[in-house]
């Protein structure tokens, strides 16, 4: 389980209060003024409760201190019909000073499916952070959290969300969980919430914003269609970090050339990294190297996979050698794979010499197999690094910070959601992209970031530039489009100089996306 998780591959006062579903809540507390029952007190009526947990505190960000409130708790998902068939736990933080109006939320949440928003949360975006070395070393248990300098808590208001089945969110009993297991059940259930929520704390005025990190894209470029559709609620903003949404640019098999075409510059960046290069390569810059790993990506490595073996001898000799030079593979291996070498094989050979394998989140990341033999890596060795550290510092925070319990697991990233329906993609990959492309058609002020890490494996950089540019906006489309690289992986914001230089990029978004009123 833990290595199929890997591959599926972020104080001043404490009240405890039982709210009842049909209660609508002060848009600065969450709790409504005339709703103020007794600390653990319930009405055992009902078979679930809307248990929200608040709590105070301050932030110090920008040189600027300003307090702000945190409410952990689950709200209770409904039909149409009022019957009850989830809880969905999310955690938020607000500024109860600001008017709603000009205060922009923003709703977020990371991938899998079967992953919690805790990456986002404690790794980017929160106000708490947890801090790892920059050299791509494992960081040594105990762990612990810091104030996060780099949040976006000063200009937007934050909501974490955890899908059916993440974190403690959970179907009620009785109810299929085939329900919420799946793209469109995921992006209806998940579309709810963000309805309900902003129903509930009266953010209707906000300016609107998603944040979807890996398959987060995917649900992103879906809640952008969905919530157009069945709610007419319309957003300011999406963020991707690290997203796919055209899972044709990831999928590796003989039928399929995209993927190699578009891993092919990660290799490169991450043989540089790990200095595996020729000594001439290996004294450019990265983002010069990158750029040329991309223009030899894009034309004769392209045309030979294309030409599949109808490719002469000597294009494919010569092809074989440039691949091996941008790369550190040897041009004998890069033949004998017949020019395609997939993530798992570049993984285990890159530094197979060393008897190394690499990261799939975060190539920076290496580690050690059993043996040196073998097709691909034993285990991540960047989820090997990170796994621990983020569920360490969340159980802890929700408890001791956020006062929130709950006797359940916190489900960091869960097989539990599995088998995950596919089923509007029948017969072709999953591709978000187009509602994507219709929602910003149909909305011309929704604004798109995209932040991607060069040293991601899992969802490389040119394969999400590769969806952007076949996305088919319009030139007025194009200038929406925010396109930004860092030098981490996956999870780019581990690396603090990425994370400080991502917060900078995104208060420039958020300016941009936000009509500014005198």
């Amino acid at each position: 389980m833990r290595r199929d998780s890997f591959r599926a591959l972020l104080l001043l006062s404490c009240v405890s209060l039982s709210l009842p579903s049909t209660a609508f809540a002060d848009p600065s507390t969450g709790f409504a003024d005339d709703d103020k029952p007794k600390s653990n007190q319930e009405d055992k009526s009902d078979s679930a409760k809307e248990s929200l947990i608040e709590t105070s505190h301050e932030a110090t960000i920008d040189g600027k201190t300003f307090s702000y409130k945190a409410t952990a708790g689950k709200l209770v998902m409904k039909s149409d019909k009022l019957e009850e068939r989830a809880e969905m736990f999310f955690i938020a933080y607000n500024r109860p000073d600001a008017d709603v109006a000009k205060r922009p939320i923003t709703f977020c949440f990371n991938g899998g499916p079967g992953s919690s928003s805790v990456w986002l949360h404690l790794g980017m975006l929160g106000p708490k952070i947890i801090r790892f070395p920059e050299d791509g070393s494992f960081l040594r248990p105990p762990y612990h959290l810091d104030s996060n300098p780099a949040s976006l808590l000063d200009i937007t208001d934050l909501v974490f969300i955890d899908p059916v089945s993440t974190g403690y969110s959970r179907p009620l009993k009785d109810v299929n969980k085939s329900e919420f297991h799946g793209y469109q059940e995921d992006v209806r259930s998940v579309g709810q919430f963000i309805h309900d929520y902003t129903t509930r704390f009266q953010r209707w005025p906000s300016p609107k914003f998603l944040c979807g990190e890996s398959y987060g894209g995917v649900r992103a470029a879906g809640l952008s269609g969905h919530l157009q559709d069945r709610y007419n609620m319309e957003l300011n903003g999406i963020v991707v970090v690290s997203g796919a949404i055209n899972f044709q640019t990831l999928r590796f098999s003989t039928s399929n050339d995209l993927p190699f075409i578009l891993f092919l510059p990660t290799y490169t960046a991450t043989a540089w990294y790990h200095k595996a290069l020729p000594a001439d390569l290996q004294q450019k810059p990265l983002t010069e190297l990158v750029a040329e790993a991309e223009a030899f990506a894009m034309t004769e490595y392209a045309a030979a996979l294309l030409k599949g073996t109808s490719l002469p001898d000597e294009d494919f000799n010569a092809v074989a050698e440039r691949f091996a030079r941008l790369t550190g593979l040897t041009a004998e291996y890069v033949k004998s794979a017949k020019l395609r070498v997939s993530m798992d094989r570049f993984g285990k050979q890159l530094l197979r010499g060393r008897e190394l394998t690499i990261g799939r989140f975060d190539s920076r990341y290496s580690s050690m197999d059993r043996d040196s033999a073998g097709e691909s890596p034993e285990f991540d060795a960047s989820g090997a690094a990170i796994f621990g550290p983020f569920t360490a510092t969340f159980n802890d925070y929700v408890r001791r910070d956020l006062k929130f319990e709950d006797e359940r697991v916190y489900e960091i990233l869960t097989g539990n959601v599995q088998p995950w329906s596919y089923s509007s993609f029948e017969n072709r990959y999953v591709d978000a992209s187009e509602t994507l492309r219709q929602s910003m058609a149909a909305n011309p002020s929704l604004k798109l970031f995209v932040a991607c890490g060069y040293y991601d494996l899992a969802t490389p950089h040119f394969a999400m530039q590769y969806t952007l540019d076949h996305l088919g906006l319009s030139d007025q489309g194009l200038e929406n489009v925010t396109t930004r690289h860092y030098e981490g992986g996956h999870m780019m914001y581990i690396h603090e100089p990425s994370l400080v230089q991502l917060r900078s990029d995104l208060l420039e978004f958020y300016k941009s996306a936000v009509p500014q009123n005198d």
